[in-house]
């Protein structure tokens, strides 16, 4: 089989892609042939070598694939070979096929596509938990979304609406960019590079939501922008940190949590995968079930094939992705 194998840590297009032998599964594990893989922000710090956790080298990237299941191990009840499955991983999913553990596979629904599969595998259940589990978000709420162009910012802003947010605020840097968040399912829109953000922000967004602020922010990005948004948050509400895409990790002052009893979380969702893989299945199931009754459907702006995977990361890595950018490993065949 071809993979992308990080041989040692480096650049983020210093992996190589090579002929691998093919895996074999062990107990409670199943080998699934992929199709399409999911591109992230954090793969890139994987490769880096910056990222939480450290895969033991050599080893491919990709946390999220979506295939057919081709061989299962031992004590393995729950699928079978032919099962259409998504697979959601620590590594592994840059190759054309892949071992993980039964539990990590959630069976597809037949009327999704892989590409489209892919594209739910990381940044929809980021999105899922960062609003149910930690910001406890309820119907009729509001949601304010920052860096809604990206994954887990678009699909933070289609998974609000699916659960019955009121209004859906999106936090973009141009014009182009507002439009499409505003396809994708924003009811507003907020200039994220204007001058005097820190006042700008939250006088946009009280008047967005007659004058209360909103209940929740989902924050992928960080920086000045999370520290505005903070500002911009009703009585009660809650900020959900999910990365730094801007790199600049910002501090929050406690006092101001206390003024307006705000909470400030954060959100690792490999976690719930690894702590708690029945919860993690059943909000993959919700998210299919979200996608059956259109309430969302993850945008895909680029697919591109696996000896390509530099090309997506750069992408990502410079910001010219709107939604998700997904490897082609089947290559069409």
């Amino acid at each position: 089989m071809r993979a992308v194998v990080v041989e040692e840590y480096g650049a983020f297009n210093s992996a190589l892609v090579k002929e691998l032998p093919d895996p074999v599964p062990g107990p409670g594990e199943v080998v699934v042939m992929v199709k399409a893989a999911d591109v992230n922000f954090p793969d890139m710090m994987v490769i880096e070598g910056t990222y939480q956790v450290k895969p033991p080298l050599p080893f491919s990237p990709g946390k999220a694939a979506a295939g057919v299941v081709e061989l299962v191990g031992e004590s393995v009840t729950t699928l079978k070979p032919g099962d259409r499955v998504l697979a959601c991983v620590e590594y592994g999913a840059y190759a054309e096929k892949l071992v993980a553990r039964a539990d990590q596979c959630h069976s597809m629904p037949n009327e999704i596509s892989y590409v489209k599969a892919a594209a739910m595998g990381l940044v929809y259940l980021t999105a899922y938990f960062a609003l149910t589990d930690r910001a406890y978000l309820q119907p009729g709420e509001s949601v304010f979304v920052l860096g809604a162009k990206g994954g887990v910012g678009v699909a933070s802003v289609q998974v609000a609406k699916a659960l019955g947010a009121a209004t859906v605020i999106a936090g973009v840097r141009d014009a182009e960019h507002g439009r499409n968040a505003e396809c994708l399912g924003a009811d507003h829109v907020v200039d994220l590079s204007v001058d005097n953000l820190r006042n700008s922000l939250r006088d946009a967004v009280y008047g967005m939501t007659d004058g209360k602020g909103c209940d929740v922010v989902i924050d992928p990005v960080g920086g000045d922008a999370c520290a505005a948004a903070l500002r911009a948050l009703a009585w009660r509400g809650r900020l959900v940190v999910v990365g730094f895409a801007s790199g600049d990790i910002p501090e929050i002052k406690a006092s101001y949590l206390l003024v307006k009893n705000i909470t400030a979380t954060g959100l690792q969702v490999s976690d719930y995968r690894d702590r708690q893989p029945e919860t993690f299945a059943a909000a993959q199931a919700a998210l299919f079930q979200f996608y059956h009754e259109g309430l969302i459907d993850p945008y895909v702006s680029k697919t591109v094939p696996l000896d390509r995977y530099a090309e997506a990361l750069d992408d990502i890595r410079s910001g010219r992705v709107v939604g998700k950018v997904i490897l082609d490993v089947d290559n069409g065949h």
